[in-house]
């Protein structure tokens, strides 16, 4: 049987902060979240804390992700074993979402078409602030820093619009692709979260579109 690490008061707010955004969204906060939630000045502080909780082995820090947090095992266990009942009984039933799966979509057609729906997903309702529309899987590590993961299912709201910084689904000529939005009078620009990767410049009369936004994710290991 593991032993519990014993933490501060401070400690065990961040790692419950972890845990709660964890079961919300599927995917650990960054460590500027964790900073603007409890009020440090800087990620500096958040990186501190976290690092004495790996210490204490309450936790696993990944380098080389901004998203780089593990749970213990049996942390993530019983979280894994929430989730599971609360879809169990009988309201959250009633709560659930039933969203398509979309696989590779062929060029020129809607996304939402049947023939590029893979299969549907019931989940619940509360996982997301925004409701989505259609899941979409995640091909390739782009995203990477952002905690959006290859094989990952990112929760999509279909839109045409999109404010700087939020990360959109786009179509650009017979692609389409996941990125952080951004535009700067006539030229938008397509940010990857992965220095690997190159921004697109989709300059004026270049075929663009946006397809949604993405509001949450579920992670590739939930659906094991």
């Amino acid at each position: 049987m593991l032993t519990r690490p014993k933490l501060t008061d401070r400690q065990q707010q961040i790692l419950d902060l972890i845990q709660s955004a964890i079961t919300r969204t599927g995917a650990p906060p960054t460590r500027a979240e964790i900073a603007a939630e409890l009020g440090f000045k800087s990620a500096n502080a958040a990186e501190e804390h976290l690092q004495a909780l790996a210490r204490k082995g309450a936790i696993e820090l990944v380098s080389g992700t901004s998203r780089g947090i593990r749970l213990r095992s049996d942390d993530l266990r019983s979280i894994n074993e929430s989730r599971h009942a609360q879809l169990a009984s009988p309201l959250a039933a009633l709560a659930q979402l039933a969203l398509p799966l979309i696989g590779r979509v062929a060029a020129g057609s809607p996304i939402l078409a049947q023939e590029h729906v893979d299969r549907t997903y019931y989940v619940e309702n509360s996982l997301f602030q925004r409701k989505p529309d259609y899941l979409l899987k995640v091909r390739g590590m782009s995203m990477r820093d952002a905690g959006i993961m290859d094989g990952d299912l990112l929760a999509v709201q279909t839109t045409r619009d999109a404010k700087n910084g939020q990360i959109v689904v786009a179509r650009l000529g017979e692609e389409v692709t996941v990125k952080r939005f951004m535009r700067n009078k006539n030229i938008i620009e397509l940010h990857p979260e992965n220095p690997d990767y190159q921004t697109i410049v989709v300059e004026p009369g270049e075929p663009f579109e946006i397809e949604g936004l993405a509001v949450g994710l579920i992670r590739n290991t939930m659906l094991m």
